[in-house]
């Protein structure tokens, strides 16, 4: 019987400390699902950036486009404000209106036209603000700049550096599930690299906003609208299935590019 009545209290001891580390648990579980709930309501929520008159252009670049023959492009192309001659794609090479802001540029193909040209390009500047400029990212320096081998969901992403993209990735969503991935720095996908897009994503809703130029190596696929401050360089082989609006150069040799 004493030895009953000396157990009590270390029998009460331990029930306190399961009962009390069950707490703990289920507080830790709790958290973490209502963590998980807010990340996809914020996902949820997050809106499309407007790309206005630049959207109507698969390519656009205010320093010109360059070229090693033969690339094929669909949709329309501008460079603004530098002469057409900085244009070096050839009309057998897209399918779509080659916009240029003076006589110069690619015949008989080549359309003159200032005016549109003025406005995409401001409106691609106002883009790019945009998408750089929204905060509470649902994903901070997920992978720590690679992202290599990963499957991304809808949601703000943010890199405070640069991010590379060394093997193949997925994005996965719906058809309205927004993507915005700011890149602070560069933006380079290695050669022979693929982005698969499943469960019905779009390559309309998905943008890239980087601060750094775009290199997507050889024989590379890409997905999703490129917004950057500087220049992007497709690489021998490179494919995209996205609009590329560049506030320096754009870069081609023999690829293809898609207007989503």
């Amino acid at each position: 019987m004493m030895k009953t009545k000396n157990m009590l209290p270390i029998i009460a001891v331990l029930l306190i400390g399961l009962f009390g580390g069950c707490s703990k648990d289920q507080d830790s579980f709790l958290s973490s699902e209502m963590n998980s709930i807010k990340m996809a309501k914020n996902a949820g929520n997050l809106a499309a950036i407007n790309l206005g008159f630049a959207g109507e252009f698969v390519i656009l670049s205010k320093t010109g486009i360059t070229d090693v023959f033969k690339s094929s492009v669909v949709g329309d192309v501008g460079t603004s404000p530098i002469t057409g001659a900085a244009l070096l794609l050839k009309c057998n090479e897209v399918t779509g209106t080659i916009y240029t802001v003076d006589a110069a540029g690619p015949l008989p193909c080549r359309a003159t036209n200032a005016t549109r040209l003025g406005i995409a390009v401001l409106d691609m500047q106002a883009a790019y603000t945009d998408g750089a400029g929204r905060s509470n990212p649902d994903f901070l320096n997920l992978g720590a700049g690679n992202i290599g081998g990963l499957t991304l969901t809808s949601g703000l992403y943010k890199w405070t550096s640069a991010l590379i993209i060394p093997t193949d990735i997925t994005i996965s969503g719906n058809s309205t599930d927004i993507f915005i991935l700011q890149v602070a720095g560069t933006l380079n996908m290695s050669s022979g690299v693929n982005i698969t897009l499943t469960g019905g994503a779009q390559a309309k809703n998905i943008f890239w906003v980087t601060s750094g130029a775009v290199t997507l190596g050889t024989t590379s696929h890409f997905e999703g609208n490129i917004l950057s401050k500087t220049g992007i360089n497709l690489q021998t082989g490179a494919s995209i299935n996205g609009n590329m609006l560049a506030q320096t150069a754009v870069t081609l040799q023999m690829n293809t590019v898609v207007k989503p």
